[in-house]
């Protein structure tokens, strides 16, 4: 039977383009990408995903003119708002990761309501990467492991992969197999880069306010169709599947 990823990320691109194409305001193509984002969370708790981890707000986004980032902040909550209790009734837990205290406290506020609300749900769990990057989340990951050496609670040469990566925000969530990128641009723009060292990559033409069921299906069909060695041979990983 053809495997569903267990966890999945993606890089929600191309809201503005999309407002532009149809010569709106940008903060409509940011309305429409919610839109989006509901019916693709919804579709993977329908296939079987476990975890669904979308970049909504890079460490990048505040240098946008601050009108659109006036306006996402107001779209914001009012999505903790209105789909919060959507998320609830279907079973799916809500978990933000990032740096959280450039944001208002009002927007802090409602992040900690929301994970309270949803914690105890087993559905598939959205993962929400607001005011984040991969590069702030490995550096505050290593000044937190350098201040526990300093304070003597771990020794250096302990550090290994394993003791890094429960630093990261990501602790309690296993890497994505099949990270996704819309828009037709080809980088991961600073999203899980620890993370996403074996991910399997797909890049998607369409915009992400377009994007859908049907895309998600081809994605995880393209990722179904590879092989995943994790270093090792081909033959190697054929044998393994074999025994």
């Amino acid at each position: 039977m053809p495997r569903i990823p267990d966890h999945i990320a993606i890089v929600m691109d191309g809201n503005g383009r999309w407002a532009e194409k149809r010569k709106r305001p940008r903060n409509l193509g940011h309305q429409a990408g919610l839109k989006a984002l509901k019916r693709t969370a919804e579709h993977c708790a329908r296939s079987g995903v476990k975890i669904l981890t979308v970049f909504a707000f890079s460490s990048e986004n505040w240098q946008r003119p601050r009108q659109e980032v006036s306006r996402l902040m107001e779209l914001f909550l009012k999505a903790l708002d209105r789909e919060v209790k959507n998320l609830q009734q279907n079973g799916i837990r809500l978990t933000f990761i990032g740096d959280r205290s450039q944001f208002p406290a009002e927007i802090r506020q409602r992040m900690i309501a929301a994970e309270s609300l949803t914690r105890s749900n087993g559905e598939m769990t959205l993962n929400v990467a607001a005011n984040y990057g991969g590069r702030w989340d490995i550096m505050q990951a290593a000044k937190n492991l350098a201040r526990e050496v300093g304070e003597g609670h771990l020794a250096a040469e302990d550090i290994d992969r394993d003791t890094f990566a429960s630093h990261l925000s990501t602790a309690d969530i296993p890497d994505p197999d099949l990270l996704i990128r819309t828009g037709g641009e080809m980088r991961i723009s600073n999203f899980l880069l620890w993370q996403c060292a074996y991910s399997e990559l797909y890049f998607s033409p369409v915009l992400w306010p377009d994007f859908g069921p049907d895309e998600l299906d081809r994605a995880i069909k393209a990722y179904q169709e590879r092989e995943r060695r994790f270093g090792k041979t081909g033959e190697q990983v054929r044998d393994k599947k074999r025994a």
